[in-house]
């Protein structure tokens, strides 16, 4: 009881919310402002630690009902929310929110340093770390440090060699479930992912981002010395080559090096 009475005693600080709504209930450990009394409360089970709503299913507690009700999905198998273009379905709305940026364009998140835009936060946070240098992810095998947990997801089955996600129908292994669905595309066909220019569709989402550009004329990956702007990151760093001078593919037959792997490929039919 005493530790509700705090809550409610928190300062008010009279800001506004995005739409316009006063936000009066303001937590007194972290000055997180609320519109409502309620909400204040339940957020202050962050800092408390409580988890009074536990799945019966999994016994996983949680400190709000609505996240037991989103967390429950999991295990019936539901997802309520359908994209209007596609059909492609979600178990929580911000998914299908986010999804709908992929037929939309739309790409709200900005990086301040170098323009490049996004779909998701977590893209633009993960981006960021590249003007910063922060590394974040260590592999606690090697100690190589990454700016991005999924990369340090997929080095991590160097060490483990762990593929636990198989194709039924020509067995290939996968460190992801995420790969798994995506390769499956190859045998079924599905292309959900359709451009709004031109119709053409493609298996993943990254390509349909890459294919918008020739639409848009978006090269949102600039050299950082001679300024030329390029569509795709991969282009960027064989670019960048010229200046560096650095030749990562070596023949070897002859030792020959080159700044691209297909250069290489046509070399090598020489020996041939």
């Amino acid at each position: 009881m005493n530790e509700e009475l705090n809550v409610y005693s928190a300062v008010c600080r009279y800001s506004c919310d995005k739409q316009g709504r006063e936000r009066p209930f303001s937590c007194d450990l972290c000055k997180k402002a609320f519109s409502q009394k309620w909400r204040l409360v339940a957020h202050h089970k962050v800092h408390s630690g409580e988890r009074p709503y536990a799945c019966a299913v999994c016994n996983t507690a949680f400190s709000l009902k609505s996240h037991l009700l989103t967390h429950l999905s999991i295990h019936t198998g539901e997802r309520p929310y359908a994209c209007p273009v596609c059909n492609m379905t979600f178990r929580l709305k911000r998914s299908l929110i986010c999804h709908k940026r992929i037929h939309s364009g739309e790409r709200p998140y900005v990086c301040a340093v170098c323009s490049m835009t996004f779909r998701l936060q977590g893209g633009l946070i993960s981006h960021k770390r590249i003007h910063s240098g922060e590394r974040p992810y260590i592999c606690d095998a090697c100690g190589k440090e990454f700016h991005d947990k999924t990369h340090l997801r997929r080095h991590q089955v160097i060490h483990s060699g762990e593929r636990p996600y198989t194709c039924v129908v020509c067995c290939k292994e996968f460190c992801e479930k995420i790969n798994l669905i995506r390769h499956q595309r190859i045998h079924t066909g599905e292309r959900p992912y359709t451009c709004d220019v031109c119709n053409k569709a493609f298996r993943e989402t990254s390509h349909l981002i890459k294919h918008q550009r020739i639409h848009t004329g978006e090269r949102p990956y600039a050299c950082a010395v001679c300024n030329k702007g390029f569509s795709q990151r991969s282009t960027l760093i064989t670019h960048e080559r010229v200046h560096s001078g650095e030749r990562p593919y070596t023949c070897a037959v002859c030792s020959k090096s080159f700044s691209r792997r297909s250069v290489l490929v046509t070399h090598q039919k020489m020996h041939k």
